[in-house]
């Protein structure tokens, strides 16, 4: 059964409008004018009736006239002014609430968007929450909620007009009013429930196109077009069915409010006009009564339908707040530790086991105890799932190790601030991530006040600059998503060049030269050994060609670090070694 999210939850939206309170205070004016000037006219309508027609006195025709057009005129101003500033506000705050989420999302861990239990379904659902969520709760604040004030000034102040018209006859149409609530009490929890449902299968629907688009290529070449366009329409069909449920609900609560309401408008014009042929009741005054019982019974509908967006933007604002409410597990200490300057780079790991949190029970490290000297070059090898990225994780403190500690130069990375602790850092991960911009944009990640000669180097360094100058606009051509537009080895290669520009005294290498062909690799393989002089370096590698020059091959199997020492004692005291070895090089390659 969906959640019921309480509508009092919108509350904790109200800090974000006070920054804007002359605004809020020119707009409640402006709807108390044109409230005010809708119910005046209830009595210019009494004027022109009993003492225009009735009497027919043109002077004062004339005059009742002008006065109606007076108002009309202020309600007309009044109204505009109205809806400029409530949508204004309600624009307003749609954008804020979509900059603190996701200003707020940046200070979460990665664990966070692979967890599916905080988010169902990750970063696609977080983004259906930010744009689909805050625009619901746009046309709340925007429109809704003015809607619903007007009307709920009308209702009250046509009540009190009709009471002061005629007390007795106001009796038939309030007595409509309380029967017309408890419709909408008991609609309104349905809708509420409906609404949340609803809007979960909208958010599945673009995670589901999300990741289809983000893998087009790998769909296409497996000829699965087919079942992904059969599962999609199955979600899209969840998604109306939902939406249907919703709205059926929400007609039942309109259409059950407005019989209610205007047969007692009904029934008060069946005794009205009795009334007014016993001449106890002026024309005038039984038009005037009309029109304020028309003023609430419309009211009161409209406030019905303000109930169900309400309603909606309840189960929004619920998932908002979820976003918002999640605490990141990777924080800075209160007063964190500052590195040394400049920082050596030596790093250890003291008896660290770790686990991920989607797999709790499948250790990813397990009492890991090792040393890496400043400026040390040390490769990571072993077979899959052995532990090497794990390292890597562990020391850009994405994750906090389960029992143990991991320091760089004596410093516990807890009590550091992680954003200084990565600023000293550079990774190239094996599947390089680049954003949507040009490849200078790209660059500028690694060093953001970078000059064009700075970038230039740094591409010279990685072989990117030749395929980057006969880009058609250079190093300002448009990447596309993802650098769509680049080959692997030149996605890659602008990953290394853009780790070479953040001069970082640690580096991080995760099959940096995975995708390069055997010429490039050797280029970009001596632009890292000159970059490597002097800095503490990490190297996976499962072509151990690219490491066995490293200063020290440490073996990692099954989150245990098995063996460690130079290529060729390896070979000689690791089995595992040997047999690694032995699948990729001959007997002379190896040393034998």
């Amino acid at each position: 059964m969906p959640s019921r999210p309480d509508p009092r939850i919108l509350l904790r939206l109200l800090r974000l409008l006070r920054p804007y309170r002359l605004h809020l205070i020119l707009a409640g004016i402006a709807l108390l004018v044109a409230s005010g000037s809708v119910l005046l006219m209830g009595q210019g309508l009494r004027l022109v009736i009993d003492q225009g027609f009735m009497a027919e006195n043109a002077a004062r025709l004339n005059q009742a006239l002008v006065g109606m057009l007076v108002i009309v005129a202020i309600l007309a101003i009044a109204s505009a002014l109205r809806y400029y500033l409530v949508t204004w506000i309600g624009e307003r705050l749609a954008g804020d609430l979509r900059r603190l989420v996701f200003d707020h999302l940046l200070t979460l861990e990665p664990a966070y968007f692979e967890n599916d239990t905080h988010t169902n379904g990750g970063a696609g659902e977080i983004q259906s929450r930010l744009t689909a969520d805050t625009s619901i709760l746009q046309t709340l604040f925007g429109s809704s909620l003015s809607v619903a004030l007007r009307n709920l000034l009308m209702l009250i102040g046509a009540i009190i007009l009709m009471v002061i018209t005629q007390p007795w006859l106001s009796a038939l149409v309030l007595l409509g009013i309380p029967a017309t609530v408890a419709p909408i009490l008991w609609y309104g929890r349905r809708v509420r429930r409906l609404s949340r449902h609803s809007q979960d299968r909208i958010a599945e629907l673009g995670r589901y196109a999300g990741e289809a688009l983000l893998g087009i290529r790998t769909l296409q070449a497996f000829g699965h077009e087919a079942i992904d366009r059969r599962d999609y329409g199955q979600r899209v069909e969840e998604a109306f069915t939902a939406a249907i449920q919703r709205t059926r609900q929400r007609a039942w609560l309109t259409g059950i409010a407005m019989l209610l309401v205007f047969g007692a408008v009904g029934l008060m014009l069946w005794q009205g006009g009795h009334e007014v042929l016993a001449e106890r009741m002026s024309a005038g005054e039984l038009s005037a009564f009309v029109f304020y019982a028309v003023l609430a019974a419309g009211a009161v509908a409209s406030l019905a339908e303000v109930a169900g967006d309400v309603q909606r933007a309840a189960g929004a604002t619920e998932r908002l707040l979820e976003l918002l409410d999640a605490q990141p597990r990777i924080q800075a200490p209160a007063k964190p530790r500052e590195l040394p300057t400049p920082v050596r780079g030596a790093i250890a790991f003291t008896g660290v086991s770790f686990a991920y949190p989607s797999r709790p029970h499948s250790a990813a490290l397990q009492a890991l105890d090792l040393s890496i000297e400043p400026g040390e070059r040390v490769a990571l090898v072993g077979p899959s799932g052995a532990g090497k990225s794990t390292l890597l994780q562990l020391l850009l403190r994405f994750y906090d190790p389960d029992t143990g500690r991991v320091t760089l130069d004596g410093i516990d990375l807890r009590e550091l601030d992680p954003h200084a602790l990565r600023q000293v850092m550079g990774m190239v991960a094996q599947e390089p991530v680049l954003f949507t911009g040009s490849a200078a944009d790209n660059l500028r990640y690694g060093h953001p006040t970078a000059t064009d000669r700075e970038l230039r180097a740094a591409a010279q360094d990685a072989n990117a600059l030749d395929f980057l100058e006969v880009l058609p606009q250079g190093f300002d051509t448009p990447l596309g998503p993802g650098g769509v537009q680049l080959s692997g080895g030149q996605r890659q290669r602008l990953a290394i060049a853009r780790a070479l520009l953040r001069n970082p005294r640690v580096l991080l290498l995760d099959e940096a030269t995975s995708a390069l062909d055997a010429e490039s690799e050797r280029i970009v393989q001596e632009a890292l050994d000159r970059l490597m002089q002097g800095r503490t370096s990490l190297v996976i590698a499962h072509r151990l060609s690219t490491v066995v020059a490293a200063d020290r091959l440490l073996v990692l199997d099954r989150g245990r670090l098995v063996a460690s020492g130079t290529h060729t004692e390896l070979l000689e005291s690791s089995a595992l070694y040997r047999q690694l070895a032995n699948l990729q090089f001959s007997p002379e390659q190896a040393g034998y």
